[in-house]
């Protein structure tokens, strides 16, 4: 992918969770900053060549009216899906745009509360065949409508089926959005508030336990062992610091995942998979908790390149994967890690926010929505290229969905 369009934009996510908790499309927020030029069919060429017919659904939610305008222009049947936010549409260049684009069969979403669309009158007619209504229509594909939550909470304003809610403030509402009323999707996760219900001591995902114990009798190899582990930021923790208790006053740490399954054999850590049933939990808010922490922690890896060195890969995933331990078990950061061998460099980054990882675990906590404003400065103040910054959230983005080698 060319950096000649990547080089010149400010990119950000938002992730959209469905009614089984799992990742059903990326909105991919799009600014260019001081509102320069940009080549919008070569956007496009560039977005769909880092997607798959596998990956989430992508949305694109431009910061700019100019180059919604252009992507609208230059969008068809293919594209990914542009959502259009409602005010814009009092812009006849939009609107014109919008209803060109609709005898394309682009894929639009409206961007709004009911009361704007309904009070745009001819405008409205052009988008008002954006927003399905018929359950089993979209999930072939067809469009759905963004919302603001306020919609949701509004007396003559209900939680409609098969849209998408955004600003969901708790986790009670998201579970009425999706389990009663049928939305499409939330989009980002009332993450602070599910965690306060477990008064941020979150237990262990059962589904991951059980499913590691049946990678285990099936001598699964220990990258699809080490993948599932790590797909669980609190079960990851709890193996490092029982790898490197006291119980087995091994000479020398454990700091990789892998090498302490390795160091205390199958046997054991069969054995340690089945302590770990009791206190785990089966419940689905936890689950966008957990999967969006992988994702950043997945930025974290592919924005610094750690080559072909192993130990050097190890330690960086570790990094990335601690630095927000602290949400999950209740404790202060640097009591959480005390008990885990961590190098220099690691310590740095996540507690002093000091050190060569730093800057990535900034950029990887940065690009989710809405702190993407900050991104071009801390690229500037870390010598870091935009462009390689943009086309690793775009790899890490289309296999966002993926589970590791061996999972479902």
């Amino acid at each position: 992918m060319s950096p000649s369009v990547l080089g010149h934009l400010t990119l950000g996510y938002q992730l959209v969770w469905n009614r089984l908790r799992q990742i059903a499309a990326v909105q991919l927020f799009i600014d260019s900053p001081g509102d320069a030029p940009v080549d919008a069919e070569h956007l496009l060429r560039t977005l769909i060549q880092a997607w798959s017919l596998q990956s989430p659904q992508l949305i694109l939610s431009v910061q700019s009216p100019q180059l919604l305008a252009d992507l609208l222009l230059h969008a068809n049947s293919t594209s990914p899906w542009i959502a259009v936010p409602g005010a814009w549409m009092a812009d006849p260049q939009i609107a014109h745009r919008v209803h060109g684009a609709r005898q394309r069969q682009v894929s639009m979403l409206w961007r709004g509360e009911h009361a704007e669309r309904e009070s745009l009158d001819t405008a409205a007619e052009f988008l008002r065949g954006m927003v399905c209504l018929n359950p089993g229509e979209v999930l072939q594909g067809v469009r759905a409508a963004l919302l603001p939550d306020r919609a949701s909470q509004s007396a003559d304003s209900p939680v409609l089926p098969d849209q998408i809610y955004e600003g969901v403030p708790n986790r009670v509402l998201a579970a009425h959005c999706l389990d009663q009323r049928g939305a499409w999707g939330v989009a980002g996760w009332p993450v602070e508030d599910v965690l306060q219900a477990h008064q941020n001591r979150v237990p262990p995902d059962l589904r991951t336990v059980v499913r590691l114990q049946a990678a285990t009798e099936a001598d699964a190899s220990l990258e699809v062992i080490e993948g599932l582990l790590g797909d669980d930021p609190v079960l990851s923790y709890r193996f490092l610091r029982y790898a490197n208790s006291a119980a087995f006053n091994l000479r020398n740490g454990v700091e990789a995942l892998r090498q302490g399954i390795m160091v205390l054999g199958m046997s054991r850590f069969r054995q340690w998979l089945g302590d770990q049933l009791a206190g785990a939990t089966e419940d689905p808010q936890l689950l966008p908790v957990r999967r969006a922490m992988v994702v950043r922690a997945r930025l974290m890896e592919h924005l610094l390149d750690a080559g072909d060195e192993v130990r050097l890969r190890h330690e960086v995933s570790l990094c990335a994967r601690l630095a927000q331990i602290d949400l999950l078990v209740g404790e202060p950061l640097l009591q959480a890690v005390q008990h885990i061998p961590l190098s220099e460099r690691v310590l740095e980054g996540i507690i002093s926010h000091r050190g060569p990882y730093a800057p990535y675990l900034e950029l990887a906590a940065a690009l989710e929505y809405p702190q993407m404003a900050t991104v071009p400065g801390l690229c500037d103040t870390h010598g870091i290229d935009i462009a390689d910054v943009n086309r690793e959230l775009l790899r890490v983005l289309s296999q966002s969905h993926l589970e590791p080698a061996g999972g479902r």
